[in-house]
Protein backbone atom coordinates (compact mmCIF):
# COMPACT_ATOMS: atom_id res chain seq x y z
CA UNK A 1 0.00 0.00 0.00
CA UNK A 2 1.17 3.50 -0.87
CA UNK A 3 -0.91 5.70 1.43
CA UNK A 4 -0.60 9.33 0.31
CA UNK A 5 -1.96 11.37 3.19
CA UNK A 6 -2.84 15.03 2.58
CA UNK A 7 -2.65 16.33 6.12
CA UNK A 8 -4.63 19.47 6.80
CA UNK A 9 -7.65 18.50 4.69
CA UNK A 10 -7.95 19.57 1.03
CA UNK A 11 -11.21 21.11 -0.11
CA UNK A 12 -13.32 18.45 -1.84
CA UNK A 13 -15.47 21.27 -3.23
CA UNK A 14 -12.55 22.79 -5.13
CA UNK A 15 -10.91 19.55 -6.31
CA UNK A 16 -13.25 16.53 -6.64
CA UNK A 17 -16.91 17.29 -6.01
CA UNK A 18 -18.33 20.07 -8.27
CA UNK A 19 -21.40 21.84 -6.92
CA UNK A 20 -23.05 24.25 -9.41
CA UNK A 21 -25.82 24.90 -6.90
CA UNK A 22 -23.29 26.11 -4.34
CA UNK A 23 -22.05 28.66 -6.87
CA UNK A 24 -25.63 29.81 -7.51
CA UNK A 25 -26.19 30.28 -3.77
CA UNK A 26 -22.88 32.04 -3.13
CA UNK A 27 -23.30 34.62 -0.37
CA UNK A 28 -26.56 33.16 0.96
CA UNK A 29 -27.15 31.95 4.53
CA UNK A 30 -27.94 28.44 5.67
CA UNK A 31 -30.99 27.79 7.86
CA UNK A 32 -30.32 28.21 11.58
CA UNK A 33 -31.48 24.65 12.31
CA UNK A 34 -28.69 23.34 10.02
CA UNK A 35 -25.99 25.52 11.55
CA UNK A 36 -27.07 24.69 15.10
CA UNK A 37 -26.35 21.00 14.52
CA UNK A 38 -22.79 21.63 13.31
CA UNK A 39 -19.57 22.12 15.23
CA UNK A 40 -16.95 24.36 13.69
CA UNK A 41 -13.32 24.98 14.50
CA UNK A 42 -13.42 28.74 13.80
CA UNK A 43 -16.56 29.77 11.91
CA UNK A 44 -18.98 32.20 13.58
CA UNK A 45 -22.42 30.74 12.69
CA UNK A 46 -24.41 33.94 13.17
CA UNK A 47 -22.87 35.73 10.16
CA UNK A 48 -21.49 32.91 8.00
CA UNK A 49 -22.37 32.69 4.28
CA UNK A 50 -22.10 30.06 1.59
CA UNK A 51 -19.01 30.38 -0.61
CA UNK A 52 -18.87 28.98 -4.13
CA UNK A 53 -15.75 27.94 -5.98
CA UNK A 54 -13.80 29.65 -8.75
CA UNK A 55 -12.59 26.32 -10.06
CA UNK A 56 -13.66 24.88 -13.40
CA UNK A 57 -14.32 21.13 -13.52
CA UNK A 58 -13.80 18.85 -16.50
CA UNK A 59 -14.81 15.25 -17.17
CA UNK A 60 -11.96 12.84 -17.94
CA UNK A 61 -11.59 9.37 -19.43
CA UNK A 62 -14.30 6.94 -20.42
CA UNK A 63 -15.68 7.16 -16.88
CA UNK A 64 -16.32 10.90 -17.17
CA UNK A 65 -14.76 11.42 -13.74
CA UNK A 66 -14.64 15.13 -12.94
CA UNK A 67 -11.55 16.90 -11.63
CA UNK A 68 -10.82 20.54 -10.91
CA UNK A 69 -8.62 22.51 -13.27
CA UNK A 70 -6.00 22.34 -10.50
CA UNK A 71 -5.61 18.57 -11.14
CA UNK A 72 -5.08 18.06 -14.90
CA UNK A 73 -2.57 15.22 -14.51
CA UNK A 74 -4.79 13.10 -12.26
CA UNK A 75 -7.46 13.45 -14.91
CA UNK A 76 -5.25 11.51 -17.34
CA UNK A 77 -5.46 8.41 -15.10
CA UNK A 78 -9.15 8.81 -14.23
CA UNK A 79 -10.08 5.36 -15.53
CA UNK A 80 -7.62 3.77 -13.09
CA UNK A 81 -9.11 5.61 -10.09
CA UNK A 82 -11.90 4.91 -7.66
CA UNK A 83 -13.23 8.27 -6.48
CA UNK A 84 -15.12 8.11 -3.19
CA UNK A 85 -17.19 11.25 -2.58
CA UNK A 86 -19.01 10.05 0.54
CA UNK A 87 -16.37 9.82 3.25
CA UNK A 88 -17.35 11.19 6.66
CA UNK A 89 -15.67 11.25 10.05
CA UNK A 90 -16.38 11.73 13.76
CA UNK A 91 -13.70 14.39 14.27
CA UNK A 92 -13.55 18.06 13.29
CA UNK A 93 -10.01 18.94 14.43
CA UNK A 94 -6.80 17.87 12.75
CA UNK A 95 -4.93 15.62 15.15
CA UNK A 96 -7.95 13.55 16.25
CA UNK A 97 -9.09 13.30 12.63
CA UNK A 98 -5.65 12.19 11.45
CA UNK A 99 -5.48 9.57 14.19
CA UNK A 100 -8.89 8.23 13.17
CA UNK A 101 -7.82 7.92 9.54
CA UNK A 102 -4.53 6.25 10.41
CA UNK A 103 -5.44 4.24 13.53
CA UNK A 104 -9.19 3.57 13.23
CA UNK A 105 -9.80 5.46 16.49
CA UNK A 106 -8.88 8.96 17.63
CA UNK A 107 -6.92 7.92 20.73
CA UNK A 108 -3.22 8.06 21.46
CA UNK A 109 -1.21 4.86 21.69
CA UNK A 110 -3.06 2.88 19.01
CA UNK A 111 -1.37 1.08 16.09
CA UNK A 112 -1.67 2.58 12.63
CA UNK A 113 -3.00 0.72 9.60
CA UNK A 114 0.57 0.20 8.32
CA UNK A 115 1.51 -1.46 11.61
CA UNK A 116 -1.56 -3.70 11.56
CA UNK A 117 -0.89 -4.86 7.98
CA UNK A 118 2.74 -5.70 8.74
CA UNK A 119 1.67 -7.45 11.95
CA UNK A 120 -0.82 -9.53 9.95
CA UNK A 121 1.41 -10.38 6.98
CA UNK A 122 5.01 -9.75 8.04
CA UNK A 123 7.71 -7.79 6.28
CA UNK A 124 8.00 -8.60 2.58
CA UNK A 125 11.51 -7.15 2.34
CA UNK A 126 14.69 -8.71 3.69
CA UNK A 127 16.78 -5.56 3.77
CA UNK A 128 14.31 -2.71 4.31
CA UNK A 129 11.61 -2.04 6.92
CA UNK A 130 8.11 -3.31 6.18
CA UNK A 131 6.68 0.11 6.96
CA UNK A 132 8.36 3.30 5.68
CA UNK A 133 7.28 6.94 6.06
CA UNK A 134 8.22 9.79 3.70
CA UNK A 135 7.26 13.42 4.31
CA UNK A 136 7.12 16.68 2.38
CA UNK A 137 5.99 20.17 3.28
CA UNK A 138 5.63 21.42 6.83
CA UNK A 139 4.69 18.23 8.64
CA UNK A 140 1.33 17.05 9.91
CA UNK A 141 -0.45 18.01 13.12
CA UNK A 142 -0.22 14.39 14.24
CA UNK A 143 3.54 14.04 13.76
CA UNK A 144 4.99 10.64 14.64
CA UNK A 145 1.70 9.45 16.16
CA UNK A 146 0.58 8.84 12.56
CA UNK A 147 3.10 6.00 12.12
CA UNK A 148 3.27 4.56 15.62
CA UNK A 149 2.89 0.86 16.42
CA UNK A 150 1.05 1.53 19.68
CA UNK A 151 0.81 -1.63 21.79
CA UNK A 152 2.07 -3.82 18.93
CA UNK A 153 5.77 -4.74 19.12
CA UNK A 154 7.95 -1.82 18.02
CA UNK A 155 9.21 -3.74 14.97
CA UNK A 156 5.90 -2.71 13.37
CA UNK A 157 6.51 1.02 13.81
CA UNK A 158 6.88 3.10 10.65
CA UNK A 159 10.48 4.09 9.91
CA UNK A 160 10.90 7.69 8.82
CA UNK A 161 13.11 7.98 5.74
CA UNK A 162 14.65 11.16 4.39
CA UNK A 163 14.37 11.64 0.63
CA UNK A 164 17.85 13.15 0.38
CA UNK A 165 21.18 12.48 2.03
CA UNK A 166 21.47 9.65 4.52
CA UNK A 167 18.07 7.85 4.39
CA UNK A 168 18.04 7.24 8.15
CA UNK A 169 20.13 9.31 10.52
CA UNK A 170 23.20 7.56 11.92
CA UNK A 171 22.84 4.69 9.43
CA UNK A 172 26.44 5.00 8.22
CA UNK A 173 29.34 3.82 10.34
CA UNK A 174 31.49 6.45 12.05
CA UNK A 175 34.79 7.10 10.28
CA UNK A 176 37.48 4.66 11.30
CA UNK A 177 35.12 1.82 12.28
CA UNK A 178 36.17 -1.26 10.28
CA UNK A 179 33.43 -3.73 9.22
CA UNK A 180 35.01 -6.51 11.30
CA UNK A 181 34.73 -4.47 14.49
CA UNK A 182 31.13 -3.55 13.74
CA UNK A 183 30.30 -7.21 13.12
CA UNK A 184 31.93 -8.24 16.37
CA UNK A 185 30.01 -5.56 18.25
CA UNK A 186 26.70 -6.68 16.75
CA UNK A 187 27.45 -10.30 17.63
CA UNK A 188 28.13 -9.30 21.23
CA UNK A 189 24.92 -7.26 21.41
CA UNK A 190 22.96 -10.17 19.98
CA UNK A 191 24.39 -12.56 22.56
CA UNK A 192 23.60 -10.23 25.47
CA UNK A 193 20.12 -9.36 24.23
CA UNK A 194 19.24 -12.94 23.39
CA UNK A 195 20.41 -14.13 26.81
CA UNK A 196 18.20 -11.55 28.49
CA UNK A 197 15.27 -12.44 26.26
CA UNK A 198 15.55 -16.11 27.19
CA UNK A 199 15.24 -15.15 30.85
CA UNK A 200 12.32 -12.70 30.82
CA UNK A 201 10.68 -13.16 27.36
CA UNK A 202 10.05 -9.43 26.93
CA UNK A 203 8.90 -8.94 23.29
CA UNK A 204 10.60 -5.53 23.19
CA UNK A 205 13.97 -7.29 23.55
CA UNK A 206 13.10 -9.40 20.49
CA UNK A 207 12.20 -6.15 18.70
CA UNK A 208 15.57 -4.68 19.69
CA UNK A 209 17.41 -7.71 18.31
CA UNK A 210 15.44 -7.50 15.04
CA UNK A 211 16.13 -3.75 14.78
CA UNK A 212 19.89 -4.17 15.09
CA UNK A 213 19.87 -6.92 12.47
CA UNK A 214 17.72 -4.90 10.07
CA UNK A 215 19.85 -1.78 10.55
CA UNK A 216 22.92 -3.76 9.57
CA UNK A 217 21.28 -4.96 6.35
CA UNK A 218 19.93 -1.48 5.61
CA UNK A 219 23.43 -0.03 5.50
CA UNK A 220 23.73 -1.50 2.01
CA UNK A 221 20.10 -1.51 0.87
CA UNK A 222 18.99 1.99 1.88
CA UNK A 223 21.65 4.03 0.03
CA UNK A 224 20.98 1.97 -3.10
CA UNK A 225 17.26 2.62 -2.70
CA UNK A 226 17.54 6.42 -2.78
CA UNK A 227 20.11 6.47 -5.62
CA UNK A 228 18.04 7.48 -8.66
CA UNK A 229 20.98 7.63 -11.09
CA UNK A 230 19.87 4.45 -12.88
CA UNK A 231 16.33 5.67 -13.46
CA UNK A 232 15.55 6.66 -17.06
CA UNK A 233 15.41 10.36 -17.90
CA UNK A 234 11.83 9.91 -19.08
CA UNK A 235 10.83 8.51 -15.69
CA UNK A 236 12.47 11.33 -13.77
CA UNK A 237 10.77 13.89 -16.02
CA UNK A 238 7.38 12.19 -15.77
CA UNK A 239 7.47 12.32 -11.96
CA UNK A 240 8.83 15.87 -12.05
CA UNK A 241 11.84 15.11 -9.87
CA UNK A 242 13.69 18.20 -11.14
CA UNK A 243 10.70 20.59 -11.24
CA UNK A 244 11.28 24.15 -10.18
CA UNK A 245 9.27 25.38 -7.24
CA UNK A 246 7.02 28.24 -8.40
CA UNK A 247 7.03 29.88 -4.98
CA UNK A 248 4.12 31.29 -3.02
CA UNK A 249 3.34 28.00 -1.29
CA UNK A 250 2.27 29.37 2.07
CA UNK A 251 1.21 26.50 4.33
CA UNK A 252 2.30 23.84 1.83
CA UNK A 253 5.90 24.91 1.27
CA UNK A 254 9.05 23.96 3.13
CA UNK A 255 12.28 23.79 1.12
CA UNK A 256 11.87 22.61 -2.48
CA UNK A 257 8.52 20.94 -1.88
CA UNK A 258 7.81 20.09 -5.53
CA UNK A 259 11.02 18.10 -5.90
CA UNK A 260 10.71 16.50 -2.47
CA UNK A 261 7.20 15.18 -3.11
CA UNK A 262 8.03 13.95 -6.62
CA UNK A 263 11.08 12.14 -5.29
CA UNK A 264 8.99 10.56 -2.53
CA UNK A 265 6.53 9.16 -5.08
CA UNK A 266 9.36 7.67 -7.14
CA UNK A 267 10.98 6.25 -4.00
CA UNK A 268 7.64 4.66 -3.11
CA UNK A 269 7.62 2.76 -6.40
CA UNK A 270 11.19 1.62 -5.78
CA UNK A 271 10.21 0.45 -2.29
CA UNK A 272 7.31 -1.55 -3.71
CA UNK A 273 9.75 -3.27 -6.05
CA UNK A 274 11.92 -4.15 -3.04
CA UNK A 275 9.10 -5.66 -1.02
CA UNK A 276 8.22 -2.86 1.40
CA UNK A 277 4.69 -3.65 2.54
CA UNK A 278 3.37 -0.20 3.48
CA UNK A 279 4.62 3.25 2.45
CA UNK A 280 3.09 6.38 3.94
CA UNK A 281 3.73 9.63 2.05
CA UNK A 282 2.58 12.56 4.19
CA UNK A 283 2.29 16.06 2.74
CA UNK A 284 1.17 19.10 4.73
CA UNK A 285 -0.49 21.41 5.03
CA UNK A 286 -3.85 21.83 3.27
CA UNK A 287 -5.41 23.78 6.15
CA UNK A 288 -6.72 26.63 4.04
CA UNK A 289 -8.72 28.86 6.37
CA UNK A 290 -7.65 31.77 4.15
CA UNK A 291 -5.86 32.26 0.84
CA UNK A 292 -7.64 29.18 -0.54
CA UNK A 293 -7.32 29.80 -4.28
CA UNK A 294 -3.63 30.70 -4.28
CA UNK A 295 -2.43 28.13 -1.75
CA UNK A 296 -4.61 25.29 -3.04
CA UNK A 297 -3.17 25.88 -6.51
CA UNK A 298 0.34 25.51 -5.10
CA UNK A 299 -0.43 22.33 -3.13
CA UNK A 300 -2.25 20.73 -6.06
CA UNK A 301 0.71 21.50 -8.33
CA UNK A 302 2.99 19.74 -5.83
CA UNK A 303 1.07 16.45 -5.89
CA UNK A 304 -0.85 16.26 -9.18
CA UNK A 305 1.95 15.31 -11.59
CA UNK A 306 3.88 12.86 -9.35
CA UNK A 307 0.81 10.89 -8.25
CA UNK A 308 -0.41 10.49 -11.83
CA UNK A 309 3.12 9.42 -12.85
CA UNK A 310 3.24 6.92 -9.97
CA UNK A 311 0.01 5.26 -11.09
CA UNK A 312 1.17 5.09 -14.73
CA UNK A 313 4.58 3.77 -13.67
CA UNK A 314 3.14 1.03 -11.47
CA UNK A 315 0.71 0.04 -14.21
CA UNK A 316 3.29 -0.24 -16.99
CA UNK A 317 5.53 -2.33 -14.71
CA UNK A 318 2.67 -4.72 -13.90
CA UNK A 319 2.63 -3.63 -10.24
CA UNK A 320 -0.63 -1.71 -9.99
CA UNK A 321 -2.87 -4.76 -9.52
CA UNK A 322 -0.87 -5.76 -6.47
CA UNK A 323 -0.27 -2.23 -5.14
CA UNK A 324 -2.95 -0.17 -3.43
CA UNK A 325 -2.50 3.58 -3.95
CA UNK A 326 -4.67 6.01 -2.04
CA UNK A 327 -5.09 9.76 -1.61
CA UNK A 328 -6.79 10.57 1.68
CA UNK A 329 -7.07 13.24 4.37
CA UNK A 330 -8.69 13.69 7.78
CA UNK A 331 -11.83 15.54 6.60
CA UNK A 332 -13.03 18.06 4.01
CA UNK A 333 -13.66 21.82 3.96
CA UNK A 334 -16.94 23.55 4.60
CA UNK A 335 -19.05 25.09 1.79
CA UNK A 336 -19.19 28.13 4.06
CA UNK A 337 -16.62 30.90 3.86
CA UNK A 338 -14.30 31.27 6.86
CA UNK A 339 -15.44 34.33 8.86
CA UNK A 340 -13.11 34.09 11.82
CA UNK A 341 -12.95 37.35 13.76
CA UNK A 342 -16.03 38.70 12.01
CA UNK A 343 -14.30 38.86 8.63
CA UNK A 344 -16.99 38.91 5.95
CA UNK A 345 -14.44 38.94 3.09
CA UNK A 346 -13.90 35.18 3.36
CA UNK A 347 -11.05 33.63 1.34
CA UNK A 348 -10.91 30.18 2.93
CA UNK A 349 -12.92 27.30 4.34
CA UNK A 350 -13.20 25.76 7.82
CA UNK A 351 -12.95 22.07 8.85
CA UNK A 352 -15.82 19.89 7.59
CA UNK A 353 -16.25 16.33 8.95
CA UNK A 354 -19.66 15.63 7.41
CA UNK A 355 -18.35 14.73 3.95
CA UNK A 356 -15.12 14.63 1.96
CA UNK A 357 -13.54 12.81 -0.97
CA UNK A 358 -10.69 10.36 -1.44
CA UNK A 359 -9.07 8.42 -4.29
CA UNK A 360 -7.99 4.79 -4.60
CA UNK A 361 -6.17 2.98 -7.39
CA UNK A 362 -4.91 -0.54 -8.00
CA UNK A 363 -4.77 -3.18 -5.29
CA UNK A 364 -8.03 -4.83 -6.33
CA UNK A 365 -10.12 -1.64 -6.53
CA UNK A 366 -12.47 -0.87 -9.41
CA UNK A 367 -11.01 1.88 -11.61
CA UNK A 368 -13.12 4.47 -13.40
CA UNK A 369 -15.72 4.30 -10.65
CA UNK A 370 -17.34 7.16 -8.68
CA UNK A 371 -18.83 6.00 -5.38
CA UNK A 372 -21.16 7.91 -3.08
CA UNK A 373 -22.82 11.26 -3.37
CA UNK A 374 -23.12 14.49 -1.41
CA UNK A 375 -25.97 16.98 -1.40
CA UNK A 376 -26.25 19.91 -3.80
CA UNK A 377 -23.93 22.17 -1.80
CA UNK A 378 -21.47 19.54 -0.51
CA UNK A 379 -22.63 19.71 3.12
CA UNK A 380 -23.72 16.11 3.85
CA UNK A 381 -23.47 12.61 2.38
CA UNK A 382 -26.75 11.57 0.77
CA UNK A 383 -25.70 8.26 -0.80
CA UNK A 384 -23.43 5.41 0.41
CA UNK A 385 -21.74 6.97 3.49
CA UNK A 386 -18.26 5.63 4.26
CA UNK A 387 -16.59 5.83 7.68
CA UNK A 388 -12.81 5.36 8.13
CA UNK A 389 -13.59 2.00 9.77
CA UNK A 390 -15.24 0.87 6.50
CA UNK A 391 -12.18 2.03 4.56
CA UNK A 392 -9.84 0.08 6.84
CA UNK A 393 -12.01 -3.05 6.75
CA UNK A 394 -11.89 -2.96 2.95
CA UNK A 395 -8.14 -2.31 2.85
CA UNK A 396 -7.49 -5.31 5.08
CA UNK A 397 -9.83 -7.42 2.93
CA UNK A 398 -7.76 -6.56 -0.15
CA UNK A 399 -4.67 -7.78 1.72
CA UNK A 400 -6.45 -11.07 2.48
CA UNK A 401 -7.09 -10.15 6.13
CA UNK A 402 -10.41 -10.30 8.00
CA UNK A 403 -10.74 -7.09 9.99
CA UNK A 404 -12.76 -8.86 12.69
CA UNK A 405 -10.16 -11.61 13.15
CA UNK A 406 -6.97 -9.54 12.95
CA UNK A 407 -6.70 -8.81 16.67
CA UNK A 408 -4.08 -8.26 19.36
CA UNK A 409 -4.69 -8.88 23.06
CA UNK A 410 -3.65 -5.94 25.21
CA UNK A 411 -4.64 -5.20 28.81
CA UNK A 412 -7.19 -7.98 28.78
CA UNK A 413 -8.98 -6.97 25.59
CA UNK A 414 -8.70 -8.07 21.96
CA UNK A 415 -8.09 -4.89 19.95
CA UNK A 416 -8.49 -4.49 16.21
CA UNK A 417 -7.94 -1.75 13.63
CA UNK A 418 -11.67 -1.24 13.03
CA UNK A 419 -12.51 -1.16 16.76
CA UNK A 420 -16.13 -2.42 16.99
CA UNK A 421 -17.32 -1.27 13.55
CA UNK A 422 -16.41 -1.46 9.87
CA UNK A 423 -17.86 -3.12 6.78
CA UNK A 424 -16.09 -4.34 3.66
CA UNK A 425 -17.35 -2.26 0.72
CA UNK A 426 -17.82 -4.90 -1.96
CA UNK A 427 -18.86 -2.32 -4.58
CA UNK A 428 -15.28 -0.98 -4.58
CA UNK A 429 -13.74 -4.28 -5.58
CA UNK A 430 -12.81 -5.19 -9.15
Amino acid sequence: CINIFMAGAPSHLDLFDPKPELNKRDGQSLPKEVLDKARFAFIKPDTVKLMGTKRAFKAHGQSGMEFSDYLPHLGTVADDLLMVRSMHTDEFNHHPGQLLMQCGVSRFGMPTVGSWINYGLGNGSNNLPGYVVLTAGRGSSGGATLWQSGFLPSTYTGVLFRSKGEPVLNLSNPKGLPPELQHAGLETLHTVNNGRYEKIKDPEIASRIASYELASRMQTAAPELIDLSKEKDFTLKDYGVDRKDPGGGGRGKLGNTHQDFARNCLLARRMVERGVRFINIIYASWDHHSGLDKELKYNASVVDQPIAALIRDLKQRGLLDSTMVQWSSEFGRTPLGENRGGNNNATGRDHHPFCFSMLMAGGGFKGGNIYGKTDEIGWNVVENPIHPNDLHATMLHCFGLDHEKLTYRFQGRDFRLTDVAGNVIKDWLA
